[in-house]
């Protein structure tokens, strides 16, 4: 085991420097192919056009159980200056799904060295988890059209945690999510004479109010609903022009997909007001869709008895994770669930640019997902 997880850090280290954002994680597909190519007897498959699934059989025929990672990388510039940072500009793994690929290859090394007899297993490296659009892309891939899967499982790791701490919850255990981007379109007039224009402004203030009143920051309330502002921008800095463009973007996330649809609609019909009240041609785009995580009881159970098996402390939260995770569409089809691994109490959180996947819970990763896929294929 020492071996692997030295094998399995130099993996990480590298696919932490090589980065790729969503949709272009051409070159870090041709690195898990390789690794599987050399260290893994399985059957390759490329689905999603950067994605891959790698299929181990057993001799008899059994259940089907697919343990999903993801492989993409975010646009965030790294400030860790350790020997692997970062070698493409702007580009960094600051959601550890360098950790979370090295994690499901070092269970391709153990499906090879200890083969499962009977069913099969799916090893999954999805492409585009942070724009929200690679699920629907694997679930669409012929690959998928034709297999019937039992058990789906994910794993996230988790800052703020004790390391190799294993984090679950039933039901609900990430948000739903929406992006939204509004264009607002008027006309520039000199600074002096804003009354012979449209400018946004005032229509952007509006918007901006109404994301905080209509938030509930409350997640351990059942209409828990956060609207939060993630991008504003308004006219040039000229400063004889009163502005004659605006642009907000906003995410919306709750535990509920009606609740989400009424904020929605309501919103829409501020907007359609606001248009007329100062000229303006609104323009709205809805996108980066995230459905919440929904955990099946039964697959929540073998994860625990997976971790206890392991001997592994477990930590059964009440409160689901606000972030959204498209794994979330897996599991509105298949049976199955995401748990969460503790990365450290101290770890910078996800999406913090000094962020760092820690290397020395790789393993419980690959033991845990090892004994889940036994665990299912054995029962």
């Amino acid at each position: 085991m020492e071996a692997l997880q030295k094998s399995l850090e130099k993996v990480r280290k590298e696919l932490h420097q090589y980065p790729e954002i969503s949709g272009e994680e051409y070159e870090t597909q041709k690195k898990i192919k390789a690794f599987l190519t050399k260290n893994a007897s399985c059957t390759i498959v490329e689905v999603a056009e950067t994605g891959l699934v790698a299929v181990f059989e057993g001799k008899e025929k059994g259940k089907t159980i697919m343990l999903r990672t993801d492989i993409d990388a975010l646009p965030i510039q790294e400030v860790n200056t350790f020997q692997h940072q970062s070698q493409n500009k702007g580009i960094s793994h600051k959601c550890g799904h360098d950790g979370h690929t090295t994690i499901l290859l070092g269970v391709a090394n153990m499906l090879t060295n200890h083969p499962v007899e009977k069913g099969k297993v799916l090893l999954l490296f999805q492409p585009s988890e942070e724009n929200g659009k690679g699920a629907e892309m694997v679930l669409n891939d012929p690959f998928f059209k034709n297999i019937n899967i039992d058990f789906v499982f994910a794993l996230h790791n988790l800052p703020g945690f004790t390391k190799n701490e294993i984090v679950v919850k039933s039901e609900t255990f990430t948000s739903n999510v929406k992006s939204v981007a509004i264009q607002f379109n008027g006309k520039t007039a000199h600074a002096a004479e804003p009354e012979k224009g449209q400018n946004p402004a005032n229509a952007i203030a509006t918007i901006l109010t109404f994301a905080e009143k209509e938030s509930k920051n409350v997640p351990k309330s059942s209409d828990f609903i956060l609207i939060t502002p993630v991008y504003v921008t308004m006219g040039e800095k000229a400063y004889g022009i009163s502005a004659g463009y605006g642009e907000v973007h906003f995410t919306l996330r709750s535990w509920d997909t009606k609740l989400i649809e009424e904020k929605k609609e309501k919103l829409e019909q501020l907007l359609n007001q606001l248009e007329l009240e100062h000229s303006l041609k609104i323009k709205i785009s809805w996108f980066e869709e995230f459905y919440s995580n929904i955990n099946n009881k039964e697959a929540v159970s073998i994860i625990k008895k997976s971790a206890e098996k392991q001997k592994l402390s477990i930590n059964e939260i009440k409160t689901p994770f606000k972030w959204g995770e498209d794994f979330g569409l897996f599991t509105q089809k298949y049976k199955g669930a995401m748990f969460g691994l503790g990365a450290g109490k101290d770890t910078p959180a996800l999406h913090n640019p000094d962020y760092d996947f820690p290397d020395d819970i790789t393993m419980t990763g690959v033991q845990l997902f090892y004994s889940i896929a036994k665990e299912v294929l054995d029962s």
